[in-house]
């Protein structure tokens, strides 16, 4: 079992995109979107199982106080309800998904559910730094999929443009034995790229410095998906900043691959 394709997405205490992010989903075809505050899941008043997907979205957690995501990762260690963990093993060994975006990815990065699931709540071995320009970024750019990377968050993409809106967002490993793991199965899932779907470290079409290149980690299983930009942020074709010079192809914005993939995985595996 799978589980179903009702979508769970934690928010308060500083993040801001659940609006976008609900819509997203239900716009994908989610059969239900809850927005739920942190504390409730923390507090157990939450049952995991009744959802499929969980979306760990953007925002400034926190104030980012203590480095990105960093206050939320030690509620989920040291303050959570003693069986969320025990949960959130079980969820994943299910097969059920896992979505951060932005401040989501940090998180689980620094909770270590990517890239290495298994070691969640315990190792962390990649973080999410600042910005090697040393400043916030506010663009879009493009993304190029890692072929070798079969997570169901990625399937029919090769490139695509999204948002990013982070200082923290450049990817750094703890060592290479790291660094080979996550090259040897193919973690990385994006990576940005110029417009011919190169992929670069040139500033800007990089926006933070990341090592590889990487926009995205997936986990072993493709289950849990971590990404830098934002697809909820391309919910609708007007959300493109060059909408009105482009044909038009129809409502949807291009982000919303992502959910749908989710959706049908789920779907396809219940």
């Amino acid at each position: 079992m799978k589980g179903p394709t009702k979508t769970l997405i934690p928010s308060g205490l500083g993040l801001n995109c659940e609006k976008e992010t609900q819509y997203s989903c239900l716009r994908a075809g989610a059969e239900g979107a809850e927005v739920v505050h942190t504390l409730d899941l923390l507090q157990g008043r939450v049952n995991l199982f009744d959802y499929g997907l969980i979306v760990f979205i953007g925002g400034f957690l926190d104030g980012d106080y203590l480095g990105s995501a960093r206050v939320n990762v030690n509620r989920f260690k040291y303050g959570a309800e003693p069986k969320l963990r025990e949960q959130l093993k079980e969820y994943l060994r299910q097969g059920r998904l896992i979505l951060g975006i932005c401040n989501g990815f940090q998180f689980l990065v620094k909770l270590g559910l990517l890239p290495f699931s298994e070691d969640a709540f315990t190792t962390q071995s990649a973080s999410l730094a600042h910005n090697v320009q040393g400043q916030f970024e506010d663009r879009w750019v493009w993304l190029k999929k890692n072929e070798g990377n079969s997570s169901p968050f990625l399937t029919g993409i090769d490139r695509i443009y999204l948002p990013v809106r982070h200082g923290e967002g450049q990817l750094v490993v703890k060592n290479a034995m790291v660094e080979q793991e996550i090259i040897k199965h193919n973690l990385i899932g994006l990576r940005y790229a110029d417009t011919e779907g190169r992929p670069t470290e040139v500033y800007p079409l990089n926006p933070n410095g990341s090592w590889e290149n990487a926009a995205a980690l997936s986990n072993l299983e493709g289950t849990v998906f971590g990404l830098m930009p934002h697809p909820e942020a391309y919910n609708h074709y007007t959300n493109h900043p060059h909408w009105t010079s482009q044909p038009f192809q129809g409502e949807e914005g291009e982000g919303l691959i992502f959910f749908k993939n989710a959706y049908r995985y789920l779907n396809d595996s219940a």
